[in-house]
């Protein structure tokens, strides 16, 4: 059954590329980012009990490399906008960033959007060739980022910690976390908080620029994101090289590993749950589900039996055309796994929690009204959905906030073959 939601506008976004927005809660007020008709960097805040938005367009730095300003993106589709509260409420702004020197901006004032302004190094150290920047919270409630130094193949994550007090970052390790040896990169999700008290991290290889040189899934864990080890509590060495990690599936170059399809979930026990896909047997892509028994060694169930490949290759963004959700115990106490592809729709399978097999394949669980999943502003016959939901600012869910906006389909970063006007950047609010 799905929700009863209101829609309601939030300002002018562009349309002809495709990119990922930010949406944030905080005590009743939202906080948003994305890209204007102009492509320029947009920050809005709704307060609390207040209609309308308020906006502003934060000034840059000029980037002799892309001849434009720091604050005007391309047509990158890295090029995400992410947002984060500090402990003292001072917001922090990050993105537009594909190999570029560190593009952040930090307000002058807590909760206040006017007063954000550039900032133009956090440590000054290994900020010349930025990506994929993430911000998080720590158990302690500090803010942490985390970004690529490198660029895709060849390429270093970083870590930082911000001191609230002095209003400043240092590292949160003195080295690199994954180490490509200058012959890789290590391709990483966001680190996950369990509920064993542990951070746990999965990740692949890719050896060039090409998607197809992804390779080898692999895991670790941590009480503090400092101290890291094996599922089996083996201490690894920072910073971690492919050799050193623990694989939990040895899949090699051109065996269907993609970096933006591996998940962390946990079981009715808080044990961590990795789901992912590869190419099987058959050629064809499938989902896999693995669990540690402690020991060292991963329990693995393969979960599909699709009968398509998604045969990726090249460099540049390209489509998330199967997203795999992860595995998570629903309110009746089964383990459960949702999944979407071009090619066979939508569904989840109910998981036996002991063997991890499928026990029921059913239809996709409706959270939206299907008219919010359709295009409607008639932009072009191309244009999609974009249905993005709102993180809390302490990093904990909520499902009571999208931002909805519809757009030109991914097209490996250059100019999709197409002129569009902007289109409406909404707010989906569910009722009740």
């Amino acid at each position: 059954m799905s929700t009863e939601v209101h829609v309601s506008a939030v300002g002018e976004a562009c349309a002809d590329f495709n990119v990922l927005y930010c949406l944030l809660h905080h005590e009743g007020t939202l906080f948003a980012a994305w890209y204007d008709a102009a492509h320029r960097i947009t920050v809005g805040c709704r307060r609390a009990g207040v209609a309308i938005w308020e906006t502003f367009q934060p000034e840059g730095f000029w980037l002799a490399s892309r001849n434009r300003d720091a604050n005007v993106t391309d047509y990158d589709s890295h090029n995400y906008l992410t947002m984060a509260i500090d402990s003292e409420g001072y917001l922090h702004l990050s993105g537009n960033m594909h190999v570029d020197p560190l593009i952040y901006f930090r307000s002058e004032r807590p909760l206040d959007i006017y007063s954000l302004r550039v900032v133009r190094a956090m440590t000054g150290a290994r900020e010349a060739r930025t990506t994929y920047p993430l911000f998080f919270k720590d158990a302690q409630g500090r803010l942490l980022f985390r970004y690529r130094d490198g660029c895709s193949g060849n390429g270093d994550d970083i870590y930082n910690v911000y001191n609230t007090a002095r209003r400043q970052w240092s590292r949160l390790l003195d080295t690199p976390l994954l180490d490509g040896e200058g012959l890789r990169n290590g391709y990483a999700r966001p680190p996950v908080a369990g509920p064993d008290g542990w951070w746990h991290l999965v990740w692949m290889w890719r050896e060039t620029p090409y998607c197809e040189t992804n390779n080898n899934l692999s895991y670790a864990r941590s009480r503090d994101l400092q101290r890291w080890e094996t599922s089996a509590g083996q201490h690894l060495t920072l910073p971690i090289s492919r050799e050193r990690g623990e694989i939990v599936d040895s899949a090699g170059v051109g065996e269907g590993l993609i970096n933006m399809v591996q998940e962390i979930g946990f079981d009715s026990q808080g044990r961590p749950l990795l789901i992912y896909h590869r190419y099987g047997q058959n050629g064809c892509s499938q989902a896999y589900l693995a669990r540690p028994d402690g020991t060292g060694n991963w329990q693995r169930s393969q979960l599909s039996q699709w009968h398509f490949r998604w045969d990726f290759n090249g460099p540049g963004s390209i489509p998330p055309d199967l997203v795999l959700q992860p595995p998570r115990v629903t309110a009746e106490g089964q383990l459960e796994v949702a999944w979407r592809s071009l090619w066979s729709g939508a569904g989840h399978w109910l998981i036996d929690e002991a063997s991890l097999t499928v026990t029921a394949t059913l239809p996709a669980r409706v959270t939206l009204p299907e008219t919010l999943l359709r295009p409607r502003q008639q932009l072009h016959p191309q244009a999609e959905v974009q249905l993005l939901a709102a993180q809390n600012s302490d990093y904990s869910p909520q499902h009571r906030y999208w931002l909805r906006w519809e757009a030109l389909p991914i097209c490996r970063d250059e100019p999709y073959p197409a002129t569009v006007a902007p289109g409406r950047l909404e707010l989906v609010e569910a009722q009740g």
